[in-house]
């Protein structure tokens, strides 16, 4: 008579540093978070008082514009440079690798400042017929390049040059057969890479963009050189008189990381949408990840139990 099976007693591993790690952790962190709390410097009333101060809240307002503007300028320039890139006009694709060039090639600040410091050599801008003729349109450079026109040129135009690079990569990204079966077709290149291409290539585009919009938010703080009233321009200017300048720094740092927060939530949504029916999309939530990992509530077998044979049921009785 064949010797019944008997059941099997799954031992989970165990991880005794894990838990050892994960305790000093914890007190490292409970114990900035006292000292913060109990800093006999820091004026919390401070940061209290201004978090929604008008003064705050319109640079915060300016923060966003300036970041949307930018980017839509980034976005829009950057497809465009990417299909000139790829164009077989040697004269077009020259001229887009020379702009993606200079632009990455050299520091956001001095293009903002370039910018901002344009009237000094160009004291008169127009538009007119080229090599000394006729002018259409003109008009003093002071009057035209004001403070947000320089903000928005500085990054637009620097932001146009590294989205280039993204749109090239997301259109390389996708594979030539696509494009042979859409001119066996009889579409034209514009229509190729309208309706074939850059709809495919958008899974690879999509979370650098998202990566370089909340970049962007951050950068544009780098416009208070130029006296742009954005959030930590209004903070410099709120610390110039109170002497508060740690507070008024954690002030802007909270709105920072409010506004991260809000893009980095929609950008996983964004890219959720378009990597439908991709292994990408078979992925857990972010937060499901988070929660697994905290929370022990994996079963033995996922803990490095054996697998149980085939044919064996929990009751510990093999199937006939």
């Amino acid at each position: 008579m064949a010797e019944q099976p008997t059941t099997i007693k799954a031992v989970p591993v165990r991880h005794p540093w894990r838990w050892v790690f994960a305790v000093l952790i914890a007190i490292f962190i409970a114990n900035a978070i006292w000292s913060i709390a109990t800093q006999a410097n820091f004026d919390w009333s401070v940061v209290g008082d201004y978090l929604f101060s008008s003064q705050i809240m319109h640079g915060a307002r300016n923060t966003l514009v300036l970041t949307a503007i930018a980017m839509l300028i980034g976005v829009s320039l950057g497809v465009v440079f990417a299909v000139m890139w790829l164009s077989p006009n040697p004269l077009i694709s020259g001229f887009s690798w020379f702009y993606i060039w200079i632009f990455r090639g050299t520091p956001v600040l001095v293009q903002l400042l370039f910018w901002f410091f344009i009237a000094a050599v160009y004291p008169h801008v127009s538009i007119g017929i080229p090599f000394g003729g006729p002018e259409l349109i003109g008009g003093s450079s002071k009057n035209l390049i004001s403070v947000w026109m320089a903000a928005i040129l500085g990054f637009g135009l620097n932001e146009a040059a590294y989205m280039a690079e993204i749109v090239r990569a997301g259109i390389a990204s996708v594979d030539e057969g696509q494009t042979e079966a859409a001119a066996a077709l009889g579409m034209s290149r514009g229509q190729t890479m309208r309706r074939i291409i850059l709809p495919q290539a958008m899974r690879v585009i999509i979370p650098p963009t998202g990566n370089e919009t909340i970049s962007m938010l951050k950068t544009t703080s780098i416009a208070a050189f130029i006296a742009f009233p954005e959030l930590i321009y209004a903070s410099q200017q709120v610390y110039a008189r109170t002497y508060k300048t740690i507070e008024m720094l954690v002030v802007a740092s909270i709105w920072y990381l409010f506004f991260t927060t809000i893009l980095t939530i929609c950008q996983y949504y964004i890219e959720k949408k378009y990597s439908r029916g991709s292994r990408a999309a078979a992925g857990e939530n972010k937060l499901e990840y988070f929660a697994k990992r905290i929370l022990p509530m994996r079963s033995p077998r996922e803990e490095g139990g054996p697998p149980a044979p085939s044919g064996f049921n929990p009751g510990g009785h093999p199937h006939e």
